[in-house]
């Protein structure tokens, strides 16, 4: 085990590395000057100059690529072009609204998609499997924004019963801390939802099939043992997977939903620092992103070990 753990962890820094790449070019490589954005639209050519000789943007590529490379090899993610502070105190001024929501939908999306996706193998072909589909599709076509939008018409400002906008930290509550993520919770788990029902249906439903869940039944174990302990059971490697898999549209859609609700966390951040051209900024959030990412997949790959024996690593 800590002989894959080691292997793993090390396999993840030429992916790290590629990834810095990546997002250091096209940083560069998009249209846009953030000197031009600093100096503003009255600035002479003496002073856009000058902004970019102090923001080091002469300099060629590669040495920009190596400057910043230096700086991440000593835990730094540079300064903001525009807020002019460390970006890896930025990054943990904002993680907390980010966190909760991830948390709040995550966890709304397991108690909803997994049962209901249980029940739709477990009926098969019946109604409730073809909402399920039907929801799916659903789920899948709409963008996360509009139904950011209709929750906001009515639950915010036909019901009221929700505040349209806006984030309350832990410490100043449960109840208000939660009042102003259920929304955002909601929009951004429907497409998650969508997502992993429809993979759970489908292990379930194969597990179903099997030749241990007609001997379980023939030896009258009760109905839920047979599902839950039996087919879901045998079914959470791929669910766990897509699980895995289903955190990078979780992120994705973290920078929509919170623009949306107004709420201040990293995918407002990394709205704001694209507009800006704030390069590293953007270069920290990505990498940051992709850190969490890959220690996703890393903690799913270690979850087989305890779904499936078999699995040896």
């Amino acid at each position: 085990m800590l002989a894959f753990l080691l292997r793993r962890i090390v396999a993840t820094l030429p992916v790290l590395a590629v990834v810095a790449l990546i997002v250091f070019l096209m940083t560069r490589l998009a249209p846009g000057d953030p000197a031009a954005s600093i100096v503003g639209d009255n600035a002479t050519t003496a002073n856009l100059a000058q902004v970019r000789t102090n923001l080091g943007l002469n300099d060629p590529l590669p040495v920009q690529f190596g400057r910043w490379g230096s700086q991440l090899l000593r835990g730094d993610l540079g300064e903001s072009f525009f807020m002019k502070k460390p970006v890896v105190e930025l990054i943990g001024q904002r993680i907390e609204p980010t966190l909760a929501l991830a948390g709040v939908t995550l966890l709304l999306t397991l108690l909803i998609a997994v049962p209901l996706g249980v029940l739709a193998a477990w009926r098969h072909g019946g109604w409730l499997d073809r909402a399920l589909m039907g929801f799916s599709a659903l789920g899948f076509s709409v963008p996360v924004f509009v139904i950011g939008y209709l929750l906001i018409w009515f639950f915010a400002l036909k019901l009221q019963w929700l505040p349209v906008q806006g984030y309350n930290r832990i410490a100043d509550g449960f109840w208000p801390w939660l009042r102003n993520l259920v929304m955002p919770a909601v929009a951004l788990s429907v497409i998650y939802v969508a997502l992993i029902a429809r993979v759970t249906r489908a292990a379930v439903a194969e597990a179903m099939t099997e030749d241990y869940i007609r001997t379980a039944r023939a030896k009258g174990i009760p109905e839920v043992r047979v599902l839950m302990r039996h087919a879901l059971a045998n079914a959470a490697v791929p669910i766990v997977t897509v699980i895995g898999i289903g955190i990078a549209l979780l992120i994705g859609g973290v920078v929509v939903t919170e623009s949306v609700f107004a709420i201040p966390g990293l995918g407002s951040l990394t709205v704001d620092a694209v507009l800006s051209r704030d390069f590293p900024l953007i270069q920290g959030i990505t990498l940051f992103f992709s850190v969490i990412y890959v220690l996703v997949n890393l903690l799913v790959d270690l979850s087989y070990l305890v779904f499936d024996p078999r699995i040896r690593y």
